[in-house]
């Protein structure tokens, strides 16, 4: 008898709803404050299938992530348009000219970039040189990495507090559990996906989780070869920091294939050890859902999915 071909489908929560990934098409279903459900549905074919090179193993990981990086933008700048619509003119700030508002777009941009990297890569250098590990390869990047991943999951649970993003956390938890009820073939209702966790293996938290992990590993590596053979004394910060960042496509794609292989093989012991983490810190980013949330995220699954959904009452966008 042939093997059921298993389909994958994932996606993120955005303002007010979630965008989910199938094999063919994007779809995101928005909840409008009125209870009415918008869904914005478009044609997605990865280019990792189009293009040979961009789907070898490692590429095809850090080809993928610059790739939902923009979905991801595309559809946070949608659902916040939707979200507007819904406001008080006592909730709308003053109209703004275009110029005006790319030029915030910057801002916050170059501002959140810089959060970024001080955060997660000047400063744990500097404190790791400041303890003088700089001699000590290994215990320089062990050390580096676990100040970056006591401060990602510190600003996850700080963030988490607020109630806007609680939300979104909320929406996220919703997506987790229609995604587990398909993958178990669970019927698709609301009272029978509420039964699922909001813990899932593939999530992009625990892609970030063993991306600081793989970091520590890949970068002890490198710096071991550079001061012992290419420098032939300690990698001073800065020149560290730079190649490091240089390595980020490199420990993004192992990443990618670390959580592929983890989420093709959940029941290996080894796997089960290496998802604790990422599973855990998912504790912070998903909460549960209400009804309607899972219900939201029902119908852009099923969307992805070209499953049938004439029984909602849904408002096609076309964008």
């Amino acid at each position: 008898m042939e093997e059921k071909k298993q389909i994958y489908v994932g996606g993120q929560a955005v303002i007010e709803g979630v965008m989910m990934r199938g094999p063919e098409h994007l779809a995101t279903a928005i909840r409008r404050k009125d209870g009415s459900i918008e869904v914005w549905k478009k044609p997605f074919v990865t280019v990792t299938s189009k293009v040979k090179f961009y789907g070898l193993p490692i590429i095809r990981g850090f080809v993928s992530l610059i790739e939902m990086m923009i979905i991801g933008l595309e559809t946070l700048s949608f659902s916040a348009k939707r979200f507007e619509l819904d406001l008080t003119e006592d909730e709308k700030s003053k109209p703004k000219s275009a110029r005006r508002e790319k030029a915030e777009e910057y801002i916050t941009f170059i501002v959140a970039f810089g959060l970024a990297f001080l955060l997660f890569g000047l400063l744990p250098y500097k404190i790791s040189d400041w303890l003088n590990l700089s001699k000590k390869d290994f215990y320089f990047n062990l050390f580096a990495g676990a100040v970056r991943i006591i401060f990602f999951v510190l600003y996850v649970f700080l963030i988490g507090k607020l109630k806007d993003i609680n939300r979104i956390f909320r929406y996220h938890g919703a997506e987790h559990k229609n995604v587990n009820a398909y993958e178990h073939e669970t019927p698709l209702q609301v009272s029978e996906i509420q039964k699922w966790t909001t813990l899932h293996p593939r999530c992009g938290t625990s892609f970030i989780f063993f991306v600081l992990l793989v970091a520590i590993l890949v970068f002890s590596i490198i710096d071991t070869i550079v001061s012992a053979f290419i420098l032939h004394k300690p990698v001073p910060v800065f020149i560290r920091l730079g190649y490091h960042i240089l390595l980020l496509p490199l420990i993004s794609g192992i990443s990618y294939e670390v959580l592929r292989f983890s989420g093709r093989n959940l029941k290996h012991p080894l796997v089960k050890i290496m998802t604790v983490p990422g599973m855990a810190l998912q504790r912070i980013t998903t909460q549960p859902p209400d009804n309607q949330m899972v219900e939201t995220a029902l119908i852009a699954m099923k969307a992805s999915l070209d499953m049938d959904v004439s029984e909602y009452e849904i408002n096609w966008i076309e964008k």
